[in-house]
């Protein structure tokens, strides 16, 4: 095995079972053989060398360039593994360390999203094929963090109690104007209209999603209550009532957080409420990690909590609250990548076997840093007056109840993919992965 690999493996390694089979067929073994076995072989020395100088990128890349294999255990018990002892004592070596100075260093060039460069960036990753999607999202296709009142709630529930918790936050009113910033395939857009009485205004930069969330307002009957277009939030003109902003934020750039916060107040009418849900860390500022930056959401970044309320306070908005949602988004992911490793052919057909790679070492990382990392959620209500909501969270409560009731007597929105979307419950039966 190469020596800095397996220098650095001895030292982050103390707990768990972890075998490595080296290119030349040599087998080490690590950790106090606790814990579920883990069997890692090299194809090649080359990826022996990348992922000791680099794990952060190129244990991803090998693994989807198929120069890695898991013999026992699959991917993400591996991930999970390194989370694991990472947590106990500093790991990275020298270099790493250095490589993420670098990286923090090169952030805000690598986050410069100018109308242009954000419209490229949301292309790379939400215009894949809406057939993707199809195989492991929800029925209403909420590509965010559900909510889990309990871990083993069905992902289509939690996703509604989701868009019920957000729905409640913002006191919506019939006949409130609402912003959606970042629509997607306009499932919180269409719930807001249909069951609270909102007149919504849906802005993305997806063709896909846009496609999508217009054909759904149109077969739902909402055309006149739901508008989506594709747009830069940054050019909207006109004020609203409220602002919602679901899974966006992240796409924004640290560069942009002023820009984006004083739009968000220029067009929140005087006593208007905005919610933001975005992805966010628990550690101080950082960087995105290097295999998300290149493969999966280009230009986009999770920030500290910090970073937020500067940016913030700069606006001239006020908060008025603040709920971190912790583990919840480690659930989401469990189920979607459950479902996505049920329907794995179906993406294999779509696409080849370095994205299906791709695309589960993205899911079980995203999952384990929800799980073991610093990844959680922020829900960030924001006004302009003090008085714009009530002093006590005792309002939530009452409010989800009404929009309960709501959801009862006005139905909740169609699915985003009618008749062909996968029922994938009967697959899950008996093996405790509800998804």
């Amino acid at each position: 095995m190469n020596v800095i690999l397996r220098a650095y493996l001895d030292r982050l390694v103390r707990r768990g079972n972890l075998t490595l089979i080296d290119a030349a067929g040599r087998s080490w073994t690590h950790g106090d053989g606790t814990g579920r076995p883990v069997t890692l072989r090299f194809n090649s020395a080359a990826a022996e060398r990348a992922v000791a100088m680099d794990p952060a990128l190129k244990l991803g890349e090998c693994y989807m360039d198929g120069d890695i294999d898991l013999l026992q255990g699959d991917i993400y018990d591996l991930i999970m593994l390194a989370h694991e002892n990472a947590g106990t004592r500093p790991a990275a070596a020298p270099w790493m360390v250095v490589l993420e100075k670098l990286r923090e260093a090169g952030r805000r060039l690598q986050q410069m999203n100018t109308h242009a460069r954000s419209r490229g960036n949301v292309r790379r990753h939400y215009d894949l094929s809406a057939d993707l999607y199809r195989l492991f999202l929800d029925p209403d296709a909420q590509y965010s963090c559900g909510y889990f009142t309990d871990p083993d709630l069905d992902l289509a529930d939690a996703q509604l109690l989701k868009r019920r918790h957000i729905a409640a936050k913002l006191l919506l009113s019939q006949g409130h104007e609402v912003l959606d910033i970042g629509c997607g395939w306009g499932g919180m857009g269409l719930y807001l209209a249909q069951v609270a009485g909102a007149r919504v205004r849906g802005v993305t930069l997806s063709d896909e999603q846009l496609a999508v969330a217009q054909r759904r307002a149109a077969t739902g009957g909402l055309g006149d209550r739901v508008s989506f277009e594709l747009r830069d939030y940054r050019d909207i003109g006109r004020q609203f009532d409220r602002i919602v902003s679901v899974g966006m934020f992240e796409h924004v750039g640290v560069n942009h957080f002023d820009t984006y916060f004083r739009k968000a107040a220029q067009v929140l009418r005087p006593g208007g409420v905005m919610l933001l849900h975005s992805i966010g860390r628990s550690d101080p500022p950082g960087a995105t990690n290097p295999f998300i930056h290149k493969y999966i959401f280009p230009g986009g970044y999770i920030p500290a909590l910090s970073e937020v309320m500067r940016a913030i306070e700069k606006s001239g908005l006020i908060v008025a609250d603040i709920e971190i949602l912790r583990v919840h988004y480690a659930e989401t992911l469990r189920a979607w990548r459950a479902r996505f490793m049920v329907q794995r052919d179906r993406a294999l057909a779509i696409y080849d076997e370095a994205f299906c790679r791709m695309w589960e070492f993205y899911l079980a990382g995203s999952e384990a840093s929800f799980r073991l990392g610093d990844m959680v959620v922020f829900q960030i209500q924001m006004a302009h007056r003090n008085d714009a909501v009530p002093i006590t969270r005792d309002y939530l409560a009452t409010e989800e109840t009404r929009l309960q009731r709501l959801e009862a007597e006005n139905g909740i929105p169609a699915p985003a993919w009618p008749e062909d979307w996968p029922d994938l419950r009967p697959r899950f039966e008996g093996d405790g992965m509800a998804p």
